[in-house]
């Protein structure tokens, strides 16, 4: 029996996306063999001011702003995001419909050089453009020179192997899927870099209200990370979590529990605040939320204060 007509994703133009939407597409395709799939590429803002850092240009939100603007006005009937670029709130009328199964959470270390942050030599230069990567690089190692990055994969491989840069960080679940597992010195343990909040998965977005795609898209959810997910994303939203905001967040399923961690920082890695809690699964978000409160009260609540005023 036919599903019905074309289901069309909404993508953006990056190698990386590309990728993660052809996943979407073939997963679709096995689960509804008649289901015809295709893709629509975009470019967003995100992609195309790439000489500033997102915190000034107005956030990782930048990222997905097309292509639910695409699916409102009926050019495309769902989108896939990383969803580390997905703010806490979506716009109304959005919905988060499924989650695939995560991949590797963990932030990479991409070297010549050291096979451990420690290893690099005094004053390294390390690119990223992520404030949470940036603040806990510098916890660990003051000496570091961060330097702005943004770009593809490739352009961000690139400035490295042309020796602007001693090393990178980067997310593991992205070198992975596009098979750069080579080029990873070593994967960042959650002790000395947490992830941000949703790192290495893989979400989709559709209209609230859209009973056949959403019908059509719960063959692809993987509960256990939805789960985790939702801690996570509760966290970040109690903080007001942003690209502005050194925020980081890793939840794990352990049987019917689930443990979360969790993370506030000044950019310049001078102080952080870290904390973790254990509940039921069944009450993720609460937990989430709860242990943002916590922080909230340790002080987190001044620092980021400072930050959205600095």
């Amino acid at each position: 029996m036919s599903a019905g007509p074309t289901l069309r994703i909404a993508t953006r133009k990056s190698q990386l996306a590309l990728w993660q939407a052809e996943h979407v597409a073939g997963r679709l395709r096995a689960a509804h063999p008649d289901l015809a799939v295709e893709l629509v590429p975009m470019s967003t803002k995100g992609d195309q001011i790439l000489d500033r850092s997102l915190a000034a240009i107005g956030g990782k939100g930048l990222f997905i702003k097309e292509l639910e603007i695409a699916i409102e006005q009926g050019q495309a009937d769902l989108a896939v995001h990383s969803m580390k670029d997905v703010p806490a709130d979506l716009p109304a009328g959005f919905a988060i419909a499924a989650v695939l199964d995560r991949a590797d959470p963990r932030d990479a270390l991409v070297s010549t050089q050291a096979r451990r942050i420690e290893d690099l030599p005094i004053g390294a230069r390390i690119g990223t453009s992520s404030l949470r990567r940036q603040a806990q690089l510098l916890a660990l190692r003051p000496d570091l020179r961060i330097e702005p990055l943004r770009g593809n994969l490739n352009t961000r491989l690139r400035r490295l192997d042309e020796g602007e840069l001693d090393a990178i960080v980067l997310a593991s679940a992205g070198l992975e899927r596009l098979g750069w597992q080579s080029r990873i010195a070593a994967h960042l343990s959650v002790e000395v870099s947490l992830p941000a909040v949703g790192q290495g998965v893989i979400g989709i977005e559709c209209r609230a209200g859209d009973g056949r795609v959403r019908g059509l898209l719960a063959a692809l959810e993987h509960g256990a990370t939805r789960t985790a997910v939702e801690a996570e994303r509760a966290f970040s939203r109690r903080l007001g979590g942003s690209c502005q905001s050194p925020v980081a967040a890793y939840a794990e399923l352990r049987g019917d529990e689930i443990a979360l961690r969790g993370l506030v920082a000044a950019p310049d890695g001078h102080r952080v605040l870290s904390d973790a809690a254990r509940g039921p699964a069944a009450s993720a978000a609460a937990l989430g939320a709860a242990l943002a409160e916590r922080l909230l009260h340790a002080g987190a609540e001044a620092l980021l204060r400072d930050l959205r005023t600095g």
